[in-house]
């Protein structure tokens, strides 16, 4: 049986904390909370299950205070988890079974995160795998009878664990404040951090938000090291910032750049969205979400060429008297609902 260490950040989670400790303490061999500058109940409550509980000044920087948890762990493995999540009766025994009959070749261990879709968070699946067990010291092996390397790539399992997401709150306001922070400090975003900026911003964003992240996805236009893909990424920001705040003319700058690039869903939504509210025109409205949902794929938010898309159509059809029209896109409705349901592989 290996042992493992759950290392946690914290930060005024007094509202959540001991349900999360409940569901998992008993099957780890040592706990490490780390604040990062609670002023609520917190690190009291982390003390009723724990007595290394340590202080982390906070940097605006997740992974230094979870590389100060991980810093901080002794056992082989290292359970990596948040305080809104749980662990339900019969993942608490899979948990188990996982513990005593992991092989010791393992280096990560993926886990399902679940109920994401109820909480409206960027991700596209209600369950997808995530990395959430780390074999704390990684052991070098040669591979290949001939011409010999050594392993680079981690051995990962899919596990069938799930871990049920239970937030009480949002964190999109939060992450974007943080991304416009990593912005006006002059660092320019690495390709995951583009992706995710973009998606929380056509996710959660308000206004106020997509306005004041123009100018970064305005730099990614200019940006020849940009790949086509952050470019769309750019151009959706851009379309849905100009398009709220009324722009016409930069709407269509953004959005005629997205389409001679190949275009996608998100761009086709926008373009419906732009003559259903702002030209009060159904019909040329529902053409482009049916360009949306059937000719385009997306590239960051997979419900604009499903759900959104779809429920733009049903809207349209009514519009025009096409009730049977409509009907049959709220069929296609129900079944993108339970697609979008399923765990991402």
């Amino acid at each position: 049986m290996i042992s493992i260490s759950l290392c946690m950040i914290v930060k005024n989670e007094e509202a959540v904390l001991a349900r999360c400790l409940d569901s998992v303490a008993d099957l780890v061999d040592e706990i490490i909370v780390v604040d990062t500058g609670s002023t609520d109940r917190t690190k009291e409550i982390a003390a009723k299950y724990t007595d290394r509980v340590y202080d982390f000044g906070w940097i605006h920087d997740f992974s230094a205070a979870r590389n100060y948890a991980f810093s901080l762990a002794t056992c082989e493995y290292i359970y990596s988890a948040d305080a809104d999540e749980v662990l339900d009766g019969e993942n608490r025994e899979r948990f188990r079974v996982l513990k005593e009959h992991l092989l010791p070749e393992v280096e990560i261990v993926q886990m399902k995160y679940g109920n994401q879709l109820q909480f409206n968070t960027v991700y596209n699946y209600d369950e997808e795998y995530r990395p959430k067990l780390f074999k704390r010291l990684r052991q070098f092996s040669w591979i290949e009878p001939i011409h010999e390397t050594v392993r680079l790539q981690p051995v990962i399992y899919d596990s069938d664990v799930v871990i049920t997401h239970m937030p009480i709150q949002g964190h999109g306001g939060r992450d974007l404040a943080n991304f416009e922070r990593q912005v006006q400090e002059g660092r320019r975003l690495s390709r995951h951090l583009h992706n995710m900026y973009a998606r929380e911003l056509l996710t959660v964003g308000e206004p106020q938000h997509l306005m004041r992240a123009c100018a970064c996805f305005e730099d990614s236009v200019e940006d020849p090291e940009r790949s086509g893909e952050e470019l769309l990424e750019a151009f959706c920001v851009l379309s849905r910032a100009y398009r709220v705040q009324g722009d016409a003319l930069g709407f269509f700058k953004y959005a005629m750049k997205a389409m001679a690039t190949g275009g996608c869903s998100e761009l086709c939504l926008e373009l419906g969205l732009f003559y259903e509210q702002d030209c009060q025109d159904p019909a040329e409205a529902a053409m482009w979400y049916y360009n949306a949902a059937y000719e385009a794929e997306p590239v960051l938010i997979l419900e604009s060429g499903r759900t959104q898309a779809l429920e733009g159509l049903i809207r349209c059809c009514r519009q025009t008297g096409q009730e049977r029209q409509a009907e049959e896109y709220e069929r296609q409705l129900k079944e993108s609902t339970a697609l979008m349901a399923q765990a991402k592989p």
